[in-house]
């Protein structure tokens, strides 16, 4: 997937991370992170399975389970004495723990009396997993190491945005798909499904690889909750659809999110959407090198509030290479208070969206930080989308049985 060098510098810029925060030895079981120094990748992330990164070694150690090790020699830039997988009586035993492999191993290495950091905020590392390592491993000391690579992730290489805009092709073709076959009496699983076939096939000069999150296409009053995925149920004339869905490609992604309307939209919805649209807008000229997160969400904040609306949620996040069940980075969120200076290269997901008690508007942009500005990684209408619905398929408004 990249260079050695590029797997090296990445080791490189953490160690430097873990120095500045008096770590000797990190423990990464976040997959994300755990691909990003190792290339590994496999959906293995259901069991215990970790990166030790320790200071003053070139390469880092993958443990974990022994059917997994040949998929960590396949796609891993790795030493094979530096593959250490652990017997599969070690899973789901109410006598042995992973954790309990893990610091054996830290123990026969000279690790066990080091600083030695833990993500202590992600979602697969558990709290027996934490108790375990500190009942092990007495002498050592733990750190907190939450979000250390992720915030190395922040900027990216040259290949990174390669993939990425591989990846809003993807976005691009599933949007299309979606416009397509979202039609009055259609049910949401079918569309559900035509989203997927697109995602994954991809386009004819790339494939496509299974995004983070699912696609979310909810309709009608639904559109005012975000994160409903789809039912058997049937679209109806006069709907608002939201999609919002994600390209992904070597298992980086280019989310994006657009709302059409089968049919009249009201005038709430046409309104909303051309004062989400118009804010939008103002937001990406604005964006560039130097600026601060909180000064992107005043920018948006203050175009809206032109028109009398308000958005309580932040505005974006970083957003690049992930696994289930999240494509966010975890660091950057554009909002009050995060001063996070802009920087080339990093990678950002705009989605101002706008919920109230019975509709929601979503019309979302995957950005590149330039040296001079932004732009937006898929080329995709940016308005609100009205179709419409096909004649054959209602009378007088009225959906009709579709045999």
């Amino acid at each position: 997937m990249f260079t050695v060098e590029e797997y090296k510098e990445r080791m490189r810029k953490t160690k430097e991370k873990m120095n500045e925060q008096g770590i000797e030895v990190l423990l990464l079981v976040n997959p994300s992170n755990m691909n990003y120094l190792s290339g590994y990748d496999a959906w293995s992330f259901y069991v215990h399975q970790m990166i030790i990164v320790m200071i003053d070694e070139e390469q880092p150690i993958w443990i974990g389970r022994e059917m997994d090790a040949n998929s960590a020699r396949i796609s891993t830039w790795m030493n094979n004495d530096n593959i250490i997988p652990y017997p599969d009586d070690y899973i789901q035993s109410d006598n042995k723990h992973p954790m309990d492999f893990v610091a054996n191993i830290l123990k026969e290495i000279g690790q066990a009396n080091r600083y030695i950091g833990v993500e202590m905020e992600t979602h697969y590392f558990s709290a027996l997993s934490y108790l375990k390592l500190i009942h092990h491993l007495p002498n050592a000391t733990f750190k907190d190491a939450d979000q250390l690579v992720n915030w190395v992730r922040c900027i990216k290489s040259p290949q990174e945005i390669a993939y990425m805009k591989k990846a809003a092709q993807n976005a691009e073709m599933a949007m299309r798909r979606a416009y397509e076959t979202i039609d009055a009496n259609v049910r949401e699983c079918d569309v559900a499904a035509n989203i997927f076939q697109a995602q994954i096939s991809g386009t004819a000069e790339h494939g496509g690889d299974y995004p983070a999150i699912v696609p979310m296409i909810p309709s009608g009053r639904k559109t005012s909750a975000p994160h409903f995925t789809w039912t058997d149920e049937r679209y109806q004339v006069n709907d608002p659809v939201i999609v919002e869905l994600a390209g992904c490609y070597n298992r980086y992604h280019s989310p994006l999110a657009r709302t059409m309307v089968i049919g009249e939209p009201s005038y709430q919805l046409a309104e909303t959407s051309k004062v989400i649209v118009e804010a939008l807008n103002e937001t990406l000229d604005f964006i560039k090198p130097g600026v601060t997160s909180e000064e992107i969400e005043e920018v948006w904040q203050s175009n809206i509030a032109k028109h009398g609306f308000y958005k309580r949620s932040r505005l974006g996040y970083s957003v690049g290479l992930s696994y289930p069940p999240d494509w966010g980075e975890h660091t950057i969120s554009i909002r009050p208070g995060d001063q996070t200076v802009i920087q080339p290269n990093m990678t950002l997901h705009l989605i101002p969206g706008l919920w109230y008690h019975d509709f929601g508007v979503e019309i979302s942009e995957a950005i590149r930080i330039t040296d001079n500005g932004c732009e937006t990684l898929a080329d995709f209408p940016r308005e609100l989308y009205v179709k419409n619905p096909t004649p054959s398929l209602y009378v007088n408004g009225t959906t009709l049985p579709k045999y």
